[in-house]
Protein backbone atom coordinates (compact mmCIF):
# COMPACT_ATOMS: atom_id res chain seq x y z
CA UNK A 1 0.00 0.00 0.00
CA UNK A 2 1.26 3.49 -0.88
CA UNK A 3 1.30 5.60 2.28
CA UNK A 4 -0.29 9.02 2.57
CA UNK A 5 3.14 10.53 3.27
CA UNK A 6 4.55 9.05 0.05
CA UNK A 7 1.62 10.37 -1.97
CA UNK A 8 2.10 13.82 -0.41
CA UNK A 9 5.78 13.72 -1.35
CA UNK A 10 4.96 12.69 -4.91
CA UNK A 11 2.39 15.47 -5.17
CA UNK A 12 4.93 18.01 -3.93
CA UNK A 13 7.49 16.75 -6.43
CA UNK A 14 5.02 17.18 -9.29
CA UNK A 15 3.93 20.66 -8.23
CA UNK A 16 7.41 22.13 -7.82
CA UNK A 17 9.57 22.86 -10.84
CA UNK A 18 9.01 23.05 -14.55
CA UNK A 19 9.46 19.78 -16.37
CA UNK A 20 9.37 17.01 -13.77
CA UNK A 21 7.80 19.19 -11.12
CA UNK A 22 4.19 20.57 -13.55
CA UNK A 23 1.91 9.40 -14.97
CA UNK A 24 3.48 -6.65 -9.97
CA UNK A 25 -0.06 -6.99 -11.53
CA UNK A 26 -1.12 -3.68 -10.01
CA UNK A 27 2.17 -1.84 -10.69
CA UNK A 28 3.16 -1.90 -14.34
CA UNK A 29 6.39 -0.46 -15.66
CA UNK A 30 6.06 2.64 -17.81
CA UNK A 31 5.68 1.49 -21.44
CA UNK A 32 8.93 2.07 -23.30
CA UNK A 33 10.66 3.54 -20.24
CA UNK A 34 12.19 0.54 -18.52
CA UNK A 35 15.37 2.58 -18.17
CA UNK A 36 15.17 6.17 -17.01
CA UNK A 37 18.36 7.07 -18.86
CA UNK A 38 16.84 7.80 -22.31
CA UNK A 39 20.23 9.03 -23.55
CA UNK A 40 23.75 8.47 -22.38
CA UNK A 41 25.08 11.57 -20.58
CA UNK A 42 27.47 12.17 -23.44
CA UNK A 43 24.50 12.10 -25.89
CA UNK A 44 25.21 13.55 -29.32
CA UNK A 45 28.19 14.21 -31.50
CA UNK A 46 30.17 16.64 -29.35
CA UNK A 47 33.31 16.30 -31.46
CA UNK A 48 31.59 18.04 -34.35
CA UNK A 49 30.69 21.09 -32.29
CA UNK A 50 33.92 22.44 -30.84
CA UNK A 51 34.69 23.19 -27.19
CA UNK A 52 35.64 25.94 -24.79
CA UNK A 53 39.32 25.78 -25.74
CA UNK A 54 38.52 26.90 -29.26
CA UNK A 55 38.31 30.51 -30.34
CA UNK A 56 35.03 31.99 -31.46
CA UNK A 57 33.92 30.76 -34.89
CA UNK A 58 33.85 33.09 -37.89
CA UNK A 59 30.08 32.52 -38.21
CA UNK A 60 27.27 31.24 -36.03
CA UNK A 61 27.14 27.48 -35.54
CA UNK A 62 25.44 24.84 -33.42
CA UNK A 63 26.75 24.80 -29.87
CA UNK A 64 27.96 28.41 -29.88
CA UNK A 65 25.93 31.54 -29.17
CA UNK A 66 26.85 35.18 -28.61
CA UNK A 67 30.48 34.45 -27.72
CA UNK A 68 30.01 31.30 -25.61
CA UNK A 69 30.47 27.60 -26.34
CA UNK A 70 28.05 25.13 -24.80
CA UNK A 71 30.70 23.61 -22.50
CA UNK A 72 32.38 26.78 -21.24
CA UNK A 73 32.76 27.45 -17.53
CA UNK A 74 31.40 30.86 -16.56
CA UNK A 75 32.84 33.26 -14.00
CA UNK A 76 29.57 34.19 -12.26
CA UNK A 77 28.42 34.37 -8.63
CA UNK A 78 24.79 33.17 -8.63
CA UNK A 79 24.42 33.21 -4.82
CA UNK A 80 23.57 36.93 -4.76
CA UNK A 81 21.61 36.89 -8.01
CA UNK A 82 22.95 37.62 -11.49
CA UNK A 83 23.87 41.09 -12.72
CA UNK A 84 23.16 42.02 -16.35
CA UNK A 85 26.46 40.80 -17.78
CA UNK A 86 26.28 37.54 -15.83
CA UNK A 87 22.73 36.93 -16.98
CA UNK A 88 23.73 37.55 -20.61
CA UNK A 89 26.52 35.00 -20.29
CA UNK A 90 24.28 32.37 -18.69
CA UNK A 91 21.60 32.88 -21.35
CA UNK A 92 24.11 32.66 -24.21
CA UNK A 93 25.69 29.46 -22.87
CA UNK A 94 22.28 27.91 -22.22
CA UNK A 95 21.19 28.73 -25.78
CA UNK A 96 24.33 27.01 -27.06
CA UNK A 97 23.57 23.98 -24.89
CA UNK A 98 19.98 23.75 -26.14
CA UNK A 99 21.29 23.90 -29.71
CA UNK A 100 23.85 21.18 -29.02
CA UNK A 101 21.19 18.83 -27.62
CA UNK A 102 18.36 19.49 -30.07
CA UNK A 103 20.38 20.10 -33.26
CA UNK A 104 18.53 23.28 -34.13
CA UNK A 105 19.99 26.76 -34.51
CA UNK A 106 18.52 29.85 -32.82
CA UNK A 107 17.63 32.63 -35.24
CA UNK A 108 17.58 35.45 -32.68
CA UNK A 109 18.36 36.03 -29.01
CA UNK A 110 15.42 36.24 -26.61
CA UNK A 111 15.28 38.60 -23.64
CA UNK A 112 15.16 36.95 -20.21
CA UNK A 113 13.94 38.34 -16.88
CA UNK A 114 14.25 36.63 -13.48
CA UNK A 115 11.54 37.61 -10.98
CA UNK A 116 10.33 36.54 -7.56
CA UNK A 117 7.01 34.73 -7.26
CA UNK A 118 5.49 37.79 -5.59
CA UNK A 119 6.51 39.90 -8.57
CA UNK A 120 5.09 37.29 -10.92
CA UNK A 121 1.75 37.35 -9.08
CA UNK A 122 1.66 41.16 -9.25
CA UNK A 123 2.58 41.48 -12.92
CA UNK A 124 1.16 38.38 -14.59
CA UNK A 125 -0.64 36.21 -12.04
CA UNK A 126 -3.36 36.42 -9.40
CA UNK A 127 -2.85 40.09 -8.52
CA UNK A 128 -2.39 41.34 -12.06
CA UNK A 129 -4.92 43.57 -13.75
CA UNK A 130 -6.49 41.68 -16.66
CA UNK A 131 -9.22 42.55 -19.17
CA UNK A 132 -12.79 41.86 -18.16
CA UNK A 133 -14.31 38.74 -19.65
CA UNK A 134 -17.73 38.62 -21.21
CA UNK A 135 -20.59 37.23 -19.17
CA UNK A 136 -21.01 34.43 -21.72
CA UNK A 137 -17.38 33.37 -21.42
CA UNK A 138 -17.40 33.57 -17.63
CA UNK A 139 -20.44 31.31 -17.49
CA UNK A 140 -18.91 28.98 -20.07
CA UNK A 141 -15.74 28.59 -17.99
CA UNK A 142 -17.70 28.13 -14.76
CA UNK A 143 -19.89 25.43 -16.28
CA UNK A 144 -17.13 23.39 -17.86
CA UNK A 145 -14.99 23.25 -14.70
CA UNK A 146 -18.02 22.50 -12.58
CA UNK A 147 -18.81 19.65 -14.97
CA UNK A 148 -15.30 18.35 -14.39
CA UNK A 149 -16.10 18.33 -10.65
CA UNK A 150 -13.18 20.70 -10.13
CA UNK A 151 -14.64 24.14 -9.37
CA UNK A 152 -18.02 24.37 -7.67
CA UNK A 153 -20.82 26.87 -8.19
CA UNK A 154 -19.57 28.82 -5.16
CA UNK A 155 -16.31 29.71 -6.90
CA UNK A 156 -15.11 31.47 -10.04
CA UNK A 157 -13.27 29.43 -12.69
CA UNK A 158 -11.19 32.38 -13.88
CA UNK A 159 -9.92 32.95 -10.34
CA UNK A 160 -9.21 29.22 -10.10
CA UNK A 161 -7.07 29.44 -13.22
CA UNK A 162 -5.13 32.37 -11.88
CA UNK A 163 -4.46 31.00 -8.40
CA UNK A 164 -3.29 27.64 -9.77
CA UNK A 165 -1.08 29.40 -12.31
CA UNK A 166 0.41 31.76 -9.76
CA UNK A 167 1.22 28.95 -7.36
CA UNK A 168 2.82 26.51 -9.79
CA UNK A 169 4.40 28.19 -12.80
CA UNK A 170 8.20 28.01 -12.94
CA UNK A 171 8.64 30.19 -15.99
CA UNK A 172 7.05 31.13 -19.30
CA UNK A 173 7.85 32.26 -22.82
CA UNK A 174 5.67 34.89 -24.48
CA UNK A 175 5.74 34.60 -28.30
CA UNK A 176 4.01 37.97 -28.63
CA UNK A 177 6.78 39.75 -26.70
CA UNK A 178 9.57 37.28 -27.56
CA UNK A 179 10.34 37.34 -23.85
CA UNK A 180 11.17 34.71 -21.23
CA UNK A 181 10.32 35.15 -17.56
CA UNK A 182 11.85 32.76 -15.01
CA UNK A 183 10.11 32.68 -11.62
CA UNK A 184 12.51 32.27 -8.71
CA UNK A 185 11.62 30.38 -5.54
CA UNK A 186 13.91 32.79 -3.67
CA UNK A 187 11.84 35.86 -2.79
CA UNK A 188 14.58 38.12 -1.39
CA UNK A 189 17.19 37.65 -4.13
CA UNK A 190 15.68 36.19 -7.32
CA UNK A 191 18.01 33.51 -8.64
CA UNK A 192 18.33 31.71 -11.93
CA UNK A 193 17.56 28.03 -12.30
CA UNK A 194 19.31 26.93 -15.49
CA UNK A 195 17.04 23.94 -16.07
CA UNK A 196 13.97 26.17 -16.07
CA UNK A 197 15.79 28.62 -18.34
CA UNK A 198 16.74 25.87 -20.79
CA UNK A 199 13.14 24.79 -21.27
CA UNK A 200 11.90 28.31 -21.86
CA UNK A 201 14.75 28.93 -24.30
CA UNK A 202 13.73 25.83 -26.18
CA UNK A 203 10.15 27.12 -26.39
CA UNK A 204 11.58 30.26 -27.99
CA UNK A 205 13.54 28.05 -30.39
CA UNK A 206 10.39 26.06 -31.20
CA UNK A 207 8.55 29.29 -31.97
CA UNK A 208 11.36 30.49 -34.22
CA UNK A 209 11.64 27.22 -36.16
CA UNK A 210 8.12 25.76 -36.10
CA UNK A 211 5.81 28.71 -35.24
CA UNK A 212 3.72 28.03 -32.14
CA UNK A 213 0.85 30.27 -33.22
CA UNK A 214 -1.43 27.34 -34.10
CA UNK A 215 -4.88 27.70 -32.62
CA UNK A 216 -6.76 24.95 -30.82
CA UNK A 217 -10.10 26.25 -29.49
CA UNK A 218 -10.78 23.62 -26.80
CA UNK A 219 -8.97 22.33 -23.71
CA UNK A 220 -8.49 18.95 -25.39
CA UNK A 221 -7.16 20.59 -28.55
CA UNK A 222 -4.60 22.59 -26.59
CA UNK A 223 -3.46 19.57 -24.60
CA UNK A 224 -3.17 17.44 -27.73
CA UNK A 225 -0.96 19.97 -29.52
CA UNK A 226 1.03 20.55 -26.37
CA UNK A 227 1.88 16.86 -26.39
CA UNK A 228 4.55 17.63 -28.97
CA UNK A 229 5.33 21.17 -27.77
CA UNK A 230 5.82 20.27 -24.12
CA UNK A 231 6.93 16.71 -24.82
CA UNK A 232 9.79 17.93 -26.99
CA UNK A 233 10.70 20.65 -24.50
CA UNK A 234 10.66 18.34 -21.50
CA UNK A 235 12.74 15.72 -23.31
CA UNK A 236 15.33 18.38 -24.16
CA UNK A 237 15.11 19.53 -20.54
CA UNK A 238 15.79 16.00 -19.32
CA UNK A 239 18.79 15.55 -21.61
CA UNK A 240 20.04 18.91 -20.37
CA UNK A 241 19.72 17.75 -16.75
CA UNK A 242 21.67 14.59 -17.53
CA UNK A 243 24.54 16.70 -18.84
CA UNK A 244 24.41 18.88 -15.73
CA UNK A 245 24.85 15.78 -13.59
CA UNK A 246 27.56 14.15 -15.71
CA UNK A 247 29.71 16.87 -17.22
CA UNK A 248 28.34 20.41 -17.28
CA UNK A 249 28.55 23.10 -14.61
CA UNK A 250 24.95 24.33 -14.21
CA UNK A 251 23.21 26.96 -12.09
CA UNK A 252 20.52 25.59 -9.79
CA UNK A 253 18.53 27.85 -7.50
CA UNK A 254 16.90 25.11 -5.43
CA UNK A 255 13.16 24.61 -5.06
CA UNK A 256 10.46 24.65 -2.46
CA UNK A 257 6.72 24.30 -2.36
CA UNK A 258 6.44 28.08 -2.17
CA UNK A 259 3.16 27.96 -0.35
CA UNK A 260 1.46 25.55 -2.76
CA UNK A 261 -0.35 23.51 -0.14
CA UNK A 262 -3.13 22.24 -2.38
CA UNK A 263 -6.66 21.20 -1.61
CA UNK A 264 -7.62 19.58 1.65
CA UNK A 265 -11.41 19.51 1.86
CA UNK A 266 -13.04 16.16 1.07
CA UNK A 267 -16.11 17.68 -0.49
CA UNK A 268 -14.21 20.18 -2.57
CA UNK A 269 -15.84 23.09 -0.74
CA UNK A 270 -12.50 24.83 -0.22
CA UNK A 271 -10.19 25.81 -3.07
CA UNK A 272 -6.72 26.92 -1.91
CA UNK A 273 -3.93 28.06 -4.21
CA UNK A 274 -3.85 24.94 -6.38
CA UNK A 275 -6.99 23.40 -7.81
CA UNK A 276 -5.93 19.87 -8.66
CA UNK A 277 -8.69 19.38 -11.23
CA UNK A 278 -7.34 22.30 -13.26
CA UNK A 279 -3.71 21.45 -12.52
CA UNK A 280 -3.92 17.77 -13.48
CA UNK A 281 -5.80 18.55 -16.69
CA UNK A 282 -3.09 21.01 -17.70
CA UNK A 283 -0.24 18.75 -16.60
CA UNK A 284 -0.94 15.86 -18.98
CA UNK A 285 1.27 17.07 -21.88
CA UNK A 286 4.18 17.43 -19.47
CA UNK A 287 3.79 13.83 -18.30
CA UNK A 288 2.88 11.95 -21.49
CA UNK A 289 4.59 14.28 -23.97
CA UNK A 290 8.22 13.25 -23.28
CA UNK A 291 7.41 9.54 -23.64
CA UNK A 292 5.47 10.29 -26.85
CA UNK A 293 8.41 12.21 -28.31
CA UNK A 294 10.93 9.64 -27.08
CA UNK A 295 9.14 6.89 -29.00
CA UNK A 296 9.01 8.95 -32.19
CA UNK A 297 12.68 9.91 -31.88
CA UNK A 298 13.67 6.28 -31.28
CA UNK A 299 12.28 5.30 -34.68
CA UNK A 300 13.16 8.34 -36.80
CA UNK A 301 15.53 10.63 -34.89
CA UNK A 302 15.05 14.36 -34.42
CA UNK A 303 13.87 14.71 -38.03
CA UNK A 304 10.85 12.54 -37.24
CA UNK A 305 10.13 14.70 -34.18
CA UNK A 306 10.33 17.82 -36.35
CA UNK A 307 7.76 16.29 -38.71
CA UNK A 308 5.18 16.03 -35.92
CA UNK A 309 4.90 19.84 -35.89
CA UNK A 310 3.49 19.51 -39.42
CA UNK A 311 0.93 16.91 -38.28
CA UNK A 312 0.00 17.75 -34.70
CA UNK A 313 -1.72 15.18 -32.48
CA UNK A 314 -5.48 15.58 -32.72
CA UNK A 315 -6.30 14.17 -29.29
CA UNK A 316 -4.66 13.51 -25.95
CA UNK A 317 -5.47 9.83 -26.57
CA UNK A 318 -2.74 9.93 -29.23
CA UNK A 319 -0.11 11.15 -26.76
CA UNK A 320 -1.32 8.93 -23.92
CA UNK A 321 -1.24 5.95 -26.31
CA UNK A 322 1.45 6.78 -28.93
CA UNK A 323 0.51 3.74 -31.02
CA UNK A 324 -2.71 5.56 -31.96
CA UNK A 325 -0.79 8.47 -33.59
CA UNK A 326 -1.48 9.61 -36.27
CA UNK A 327 -4.20 7.30 -37.58
CA UNK A 328 -6.78 6.93 -34.80
CA UNK A 329 -8.96 10.01 -34.81
CA UNK A 330 -11.94 10.91 -32.59
CA UNK A 331 -15.44 9.83 -33.56
CA UNK A 332 -17.49 12.53 -35.29
CA UNK A 333 -20.08 13.48 -32.67
CA UNK A 334 -23.34 15.17 -33.62
CA UNK A 335 -25.52 17.14 -31.25
CA UNK A 336 -29.11 18.36 -31.31
CA UNK A 337 -30.38 20.98 -28.88
CA UNK A 338 -33.64 19.79 -27.27
CA UNK A 339 -33.78 22.27 -24.39
CA UNK A 340 -36.83 24.26 -23.35
CA UNK A 341 -37.06 27.96 -24.19
CA UNK A 342 -35.79 28.99 -20.73
CA UNK A 343 -32.36 27.43 -21.40
CA UNK A 344 -29.80 28.17 -24.08
CA UNK A 345 -26.13 27.63 -24.92
CA UNK A 346 -24.22 30.94 -24.47
CA UNK A 347 -22.78 32.45 -27.64
CA UNK A 348 -19.09 33.26 -27.13
CA UNK A 349 -18.82 35.23 -30.36
CA UNK A 350 -15.89 35.49 -32.78
CA UNK A 351 -16.65 32.05 -34.20
CA UNK A 352 -15.67 30.32 -30.97
CA UNK A 353 -17.16 26.84 -30.50
CA UNK A 354 -20.15 26.63 -28.20
CA UNK A 355 -18.90 23.41 -26.63
CA UNK A 356 -15.96 22.32 -24.49
CA UNK A 357 -13.93 19.17 -24.97
CA UNK A 358 -11.69 17.60 -22.31
CA UNK A 359 -10.54 14.36 -23.93
CA UNK A 360 -9.07 11.38 -22.16
CA UNK A 361 -6.61 13.67 -20.33
CA UNK A 362 -9.37 15.76 -18.76
CA UNK A 363 -11.56 12.80 -17.87
CA UNK A 364 -8.61 11.07 -16.20
CA UNK A 365 -7.77 14.25 -14.29
CA UNK A 366 -11.35 14.34 -13.01
CA UNK A 367 -10.92 10.88 -11.47
CA UNK A 368 -7.41 11.66 -10.15
CA UNK A 369 -8.41 14.85 -8.36
CA UNK A 370 -9.75 13.31 -5.13
CA UNK A 371 -6.50 11.39 -4.62
CA UNK A 372 -4.37 14.52 -4.92
CA UNK A 373 -6.77 16.84 -3.08
CA UNK A 374 -6.88 14.47 -0.10
CA UNK A 375 -3.18 13.66 0.03
CA UNK A 376 -3.90 10.08 -1.02
CA UNK A 377 -6.58 9.17 1.51
CA UNK A 378 -9.59 9.43 -0.85
CA UNK A 379 -9.77 6.86 -3.65
CA UNK A 380 -13.40 6.74 -4.81
CA UNK A 381 -12.52 5.44 -8.30
CA UNK A 382 -8.72 5.19 -8.66
CA UNK A 383 -5.82 5.09 -6.22
CA UNK A 384 -2.10 5.97 -6.27
CA UNK A 385 -1.08 2.61 -7.76
CA UNK A 386 -3.32 3.32 -10.74
CA UNK A 387 -2.41 6.96 -11.34
CA UNK A 388 1.38 6.72 -11.14
CA UNK A 389 3.67 5.14 -13.73
CA UNK A 390 6.35 2.97 -12.20
CA UNK A 391 9.67 1.88 -13.64
CA UNK A 392 10.90 -1.71 -13.56
CA UNK A 393 12.78 -0.76 -10.38
CA UNK A 394 9.52 0.19 -8.67
CA UNK A 395 10.20 3.95 -8.67
CA UNK A 396 7.74 6.53 -9.96
CA UNK A 397 8.91 7.42 -13.45
CA UNK A 398 10.57 10.81 -13.71
CA UNK A 399 9.90 10.81 -17.46
CA UNK A 400 6.17 10.08 -17.40
CA UNK A 401 5.06 10.20 -13.75
CA UNK A 402 1.28 10.17 -14.13
CA UNK A 403 -0.79 7.51 -15.88
CA UNK A 404 -3.60 9.21 -17.77
CA UNK A 405 -4.45 5.91 -19.49
CA UNK A 406 -6.81 4.82 -16.71
CA UNK A 407 -9.02 1.79 -17.16
CA UNK A 408 -12.06 3.98 -16.52
CA UNK A 409 -11.16 6.36 -19.39
CA UNK A 410 -9.48 4.01 -21.87
CA UNK A 411 -11.62 3.63 -24.95
CA UNK A 412 -12.44 7.36 -25.09
CA UNK A 413 -13.50 8.22 -28.63
CA UNK A 414 -14.70 11.82 -28.26
CA UNK A 415 -16.63 14.17 -25.98
CA UNK A 416 -18.48 17.45 -26.24
CA UNK A 417 -19.85 19.43 -23.33
CA UNK A 418 -22.52 22.06 -24.05
CA UNK A 419 -23.07 24.59 -21.23
CA UNK A 420 -26.64 25.75 -20.67
CA UNK A 421 -27.69 28.98 -18.99
CA UNK A 422 -30.89 30.82 -18.26
CA UNK A 423 -31.60 34.54 -18.08
CA UNK A 424 -30.86 34.41 -14.34
CA UNK A 425 -27.57 32.53 -14.57
CA UNK A 426 -25.43 35.66 -14.68
CA UNK A 427 -26.53 36.57 -11.16
CA UNK A 428 -27.25 33.14 -9.62
CA UNK A 429 -24.53 31.06 -11.33
CA UNK A 430 -27.19 28.33 -11.57
CA UNK A 431 -26.45 26.57 -14.84
CA UNK A 432 -26.70 23.21 -16.57
CA UNK A 433 -24.98 21.20 -19.25
CA UNK A 434 -25.28 18.31 -21.66
CA UNK A 435 -22.07 16.26 -21.91
CA UNK A 436 -22.00 13.76 -24.74
CA UNK A 437 -19.23 11.15 -24.76
CA UNK A 438 -18.39 8.45 -27.32
CA UNK A 439 -16.46 5.25 -26.60
CA UNK A 440 -14.81 2.46 -28.53
CA UNK A 441 -17.34 -0.04 -27.21
CA UNK A 442 -20.48 -0.39 -25.12
CA UNK A 443 -18.35 -1.95 -22.37
CA UNK A 444 -16.05 1.09 -22.29
CA UNK A 445 -19.06 3.43 -22.05
CA UNK A 446 -20.53 1.38 -19.19
CA UNK A 447 -17.23 1.34 -17.29
CA UNK A 448 -16.96 5.12 -17.53
CA UNK A 449 -20.62 5.53 -16.46
CA UNK A 450 -20.03 3.39 -13.38
CA UNK A 451 -16.86 5.30 -12.48
CA UNK A 452 -18.65 8.62 -12.92
CA UNK A 453 -21.52 7.44 -10.72
CA UNK A 454 -19.04 6.42 -8.01
CA UNK A 455 -17.40 9.84 -8.28
CA UNK A 456 -20.75 11.59 -7.86
CA UNK A 457 -21.38 9.49 -4.75
CA UNK A 458 -18.03 10.62 -3.34
CA UNK A 459 -19.14 14.24 -3.71
CA UNK A 460 -22.39 13.51 -1.89
CA UNK A 461 -24.80 12.30 -4.60
CA UNK A 462 -27.82 10.14 -3.81
CA UNK A 463 -30.12 8.32 -6.24
CA UNK A 464 -33.39 10.17 -6.76
CA UNK A 465 -36.47 8.19 -5.83
CA UNK A 466 -38.83 7.61 -8.76
CA UNK A 467 -36.34 8.48 -11.53
CA UNK A 468 -34.07 6.23 -13.52
CA UNK A 469 -30.30 6.90 -13.51
CA UNK A 470 -30.87 10.23 -11.78
CA UNK A 471 -28.84 11.59 -8.86
CA UNK A 472 -28.87 14.64 -6.65
CA UNK A 473 -26.13 16.35 -4.67
CA UNK A 474 -27.54 18.63 -1.92
CA UNK A 475 -27.27 22.38 -2.47
CA UNK A 476 -24.95 22.86 0.51
CA UNK A 477 -22.23 20.95 -1.36
CA UNK A 478 -19.89 22.58 -3.87
CA UNK A 479 -21.34 20.52 -6.72
CA UNK A 480 -24.92 20.63 -5.50
CA UNK A 481 -27.07 19.81 -8.56
CA UNK A 482 -29.13 17.10 -10.25
CA UNK A 483 -27.55 14.64 -12.71
CA UNK A 484 -28.95 12.21 -15.27
CA UNK A 485 -26.97 9.53 -17.10
CA UNK A 486 -28.24 8.03 -20.35
CA UNK A 487 -26.20 5.32 -22.07
CA UNK A 488 -27.15 4.19 -25.55
CA UNK A 489 -24.74 1.64 -26.96
CA UNK A 490 -21.23 3.10 -27.07
CA UNK A 491 -22.34 6.63 -26.19
CA UNK A 492 -23.13 8.18 -22.81
CA UNK A 493 -24.94 11.48 -22.27
CA UNK A 494 -24.70 13.26 -18.91
CA UNK A 495 -27.28 15.97 -18.20
CA UNK A 496 -26.92 18.45 -15.35
CA UNK A 497 -29.35 21.01 -13.97
CA UNK A 498 -29.95 22.87 -10.69
CA UNK A 499 -32.68 20.37 -9.73
CA UNK A 500 -34.46 17.28 -11.00
CA UNK A 501 -37.35 19.20 -12.58
CA UNK A 502 -34.94 21.32 -14.61
CA UNK A 503 -33.14 18.27 -16.05
CA UNK A 504 -35.84 17.68 -18.65
CA UNK A 505 -35.85 21.40 -19.46
CA UNK A 506 -32.13 21.30 -20.23
CA UNK A 507 -32.47 18.04 -22.19
CA UNK A 508 -35.86 16.69 -23.26
CA UNK A 509 -36.44 13.20 -21.87
CA UNK A 510 -33.92 13.45 -19.04
CA UNK A 511 -34.70 12.06 -15.58
CA UNK A 512 -37.17 9.50 -16.91
CA UNK A 513 -39.64 8.12 -14.41
CA UNK A 514 -39.05 4.64 -13.03
CA UNK A 515 -40.04 2.50 -10.11
CA UNK A 516 -38.74 3.87 -6.80
CA UNK A 517 -35.04 3.32 -6.36
CA UNK A 518 -33.51 1.85 -3.23
CA UNK A 519 -33.27 4.50 -0.49
CA UNK A 520 -29.82 5.56 0.76
CA UNK A 521 -28.17 3.36 3.37
CA UNK A 522 -29.37 5.65 6.19
CA UNK A 523 -32.91 4.70 5.32
CA UNK A 524 -33.93 8.21 4.34
CA UNK A 525 -34.70 8.99 0.73
CA UNK A 526 -33.74 12.64 0.43
CA UNK A 527 -35.97 14.62 -1.90
CA UNK A 528 -34.29 17.33 -3.97
CA UNK A 529 -35.92 20.72 -4.38
CA UNK A 530 -37.69 21.48 -7.64
CA UNK A 531 -37.45 25.26 -7.73
CA UNK A 532 -35.05 26.92 -10.11
CA UNK A 533 -33.79 29.53 -7.65
CA UNK A 534 -30.66 29.09 -5.57
CA UNK A 535 -27.75 30.80 -3.86
CA UNK A 536 -26.35 33.50 -6.08
CA UNK A 537 -22.79 34.21 -7.12
CA UNK A 538 -21.80 37.40 -8.88
CA UNK A 539 -18.30 37.36 -10.31
CA UNK A 540 -16.34 40.29 -11.57
CA UNK A 541 -13.53 38.01 -12.71
CA UNK A 542 -11.46 38.60 -15.78
CA UNK A 543 -10.27 36.61 -18.74
CA UNK A 544 -6.86 35.14 -18.05
CA UNK A 545 -5.25 35.65 -21.43
CA UNK A 546 -1.55 35.38 -20.67
CA UNK A 547 0.11 33.06 -23.16
CA UNK A 548 2.33 30.75 -21.13
CA UNK A 549 4.14 28.19 -23.22
CA UNK A 550 6.04 26.60 -20.32
CA UNK A 551 5.83 26.02 -16.61
CA UNK A 552 3.63 23.43 -15.01
CA UNK A 553 0.61 24.32 -17.01
CA UNK A 554 -0.04 25.94 -20.39
CA UNK A 555 -2.28 28.97 -20.05
CA UNK A 556 -3.70 30.56 -23.17
CA UNK A 557 -6.95 32.18 -24.17
CA UNK A 558 -9.22 29.18 -23.82
CA UNK A 559 -12.60 29.43 -25.47
CA UNK A 560 -13.28 25.73 -24.96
Amino acid sequence: MVSRHLVAALIAALVVGTAVAPTAASVAATPGIDSEAIDSPAGGNDSALGDASQSDPSSDRLGWENGYWYNETLDVTPEDGLNDSELEAVVARSMARVEQIRRLEFETTVSVDVVSRDTYRDQWGTNASTPNTSTANRLHQNVKWEAMLSIGEDADAVAGYQSTQSATVGGFYSPANEQIVVVSANESVPKMDEITLSQELFHALQDQRFDLSFDRPTQEGHNAADGIVEGDANLVDRLYQQRCVAEWDCLQSGTGTDGADGETDREGDSEPAINYGVYLTQYQPYSDGPAFVTEIRATGGWDAVNDVYEQLPVSTEQTIHPETYPDERPHNLTFTDTSAAAWHVPDLGNGSPEYARFGQAGLSAMFMRPVFASGGTATPVVGPLAIYNFTARGDVSSVDPLNYGLDVTNGWDNDRLYPYVSNDSATTNETGYVWKTAWDSQVDAAEFAQGYTDLLAYYGAQPVDGHRDTYWIPEDKAFGDAFYLDQTGDQLVIVNAPNVTALSAVRAGAARSAEATTPPSNGTAAQPPTTTSGPGFVATGAVFSLCVIAGLAVWRDRDG
